[in-house]
């Protein structure tokens, strides 16, 4: 494992955790060859563009929360989180993905490395019915803003504690502009360790703005 930025010495990562990290990349690396789980070109940089880049969200809300990440895809940062949820000993992350290849990829990454979270083999807009409460939502490399408030709203309506936590690129500005026309809510944007023109967006206090 690299050496973690210092934005996250505060994260403890254990030796295990670091083991269990490891693993997962392994387990990535081998199933990226024949499954499409990112893009290509960010394969050589997988610590750096993927693993750190999703333990972010984990710094940014550490503790005992019920994820719901959405599109979870080759695991990030929903394996990531679920890793870090093991070190902690408690929490769980509901990974939402209806790729059957890419469901099967979770499903053994989180029995090689211990992480708390399950798999939900369901298109997003099915997932609210299955998956009762959930304290934040993540996702990455998604959708737009408007169309992931629309995702999240059920969850909203039972939780008005909920969070978002929503990796985007340098357009986030315009998403931003054009949730409001339909949305309200508190808005946080946390410059990316990563990518210097990325953020992480985190939203709270969601409502609908009337017709």
């Amino acid at each position: 494992m690299k050496p973690l930025p210092r934005e996250f010495a505060a994260l403890n990562v254990s030796r295990e955790t670091e083991d269990r990290l490891n693993a997962f990349v392994a387990l990535f690396q081998k199933w990226a060859k024949t499954i499409n789980l990112v893009a290509p070109s960010t394969l050589a940089e997988v610590w750096s563009r993927h693993v750190v880049d999703s333990m972010q969200i984990y710094a940014l809300y550490s503790g005992p929360r019920i994820w719901a990440d959405l599109g979870s895809g080759g695991g990030f940062p929903g394996i990531v989180t679920g890793i870090l949820l093991a070190g902690a000993g408690d929490g769980w992350v509901h990974l939402i993905e209806s790729n059957n290849k890419k469901a099967a990829f979770l499903r053994t990454a989180i029995r090689e490395t211990g992480a708390r979270a399950s798999v939900h083999a369901i298109r997003i807009e099915e997932a609210p019915a299955a998956i009762a409460h959930c304290d934040a939502i993540s996702a990455r490399a998604l959708a737009d803003l408007d169309l992931l408030m629309d995702f999240g709203w059920p969850w909203a309506e039972r939780n008005p504690d909920l969070r978002f936590f929503l990796h985007k690129g340098r357009d986030y500005q315009r998403e931003v502009d054009k949730a409001l026309g339909r949305w309200r809510f508190d808005l946080v944007k946390h410059a990316s360790v990563v990518e210097p023109d990325s953020v992480v967006l985190e939203l709270s206090k969601l409502s609908r703005r009337r017709e």
